[in-house]
């Protein structure tokens, strides 16, 4: 059994601001689509693409405020050196879960 390990925390050379905004969903038609017609799965491939557990993006279903989205948000964030807010991360996860995962996906399409 392998397993993967987070990667270290980097500070990247590039702007401290998100590269795309929380609705250009479309910029990468294949994740947009791959997100609309199965987000469980989008979530789960994105999450494995940030070092983390496959699964974890599935314990999102047991809380109020989704704990996962935004602690991977707020995970994305910092290891970017991406300007925010818990309070910001707190809305995008509650209210545009999909958007968000979406948005962090090509957050690491392009800095990666």
């Amino acid at each position: 059994m392998t397993s993967h390990q987070p990667k270290p925390f980097v500070m990247a050379p590039m702007s401290n601001q998100w590269s795309s905004g929380i609705c250009d969903c479309c910029q990468n038609v294949p994740e947009c689509c791959f997100s609309f017609w199965c987000f469980p799965c989008f979530a789960c491939a994105t999450a494995r693409k940030h070092g983390e557990c496959l699964c974890l993006p599935l314990l999102d279903s047991f809380g109020c405020i989704p704990p996962i989205t935004m602690a991977m948000r707020v995970s994305v964030r910092n290891r970017y050196g991406i300007k925010g807010t818990i309070f910001n991360d707190c809305l995008y996860s509650t209210f545009c879960g999909v958007c968000a995962w979406c948005q962090m996906s090509r957050e690491m399409n392009v800095r990666e």
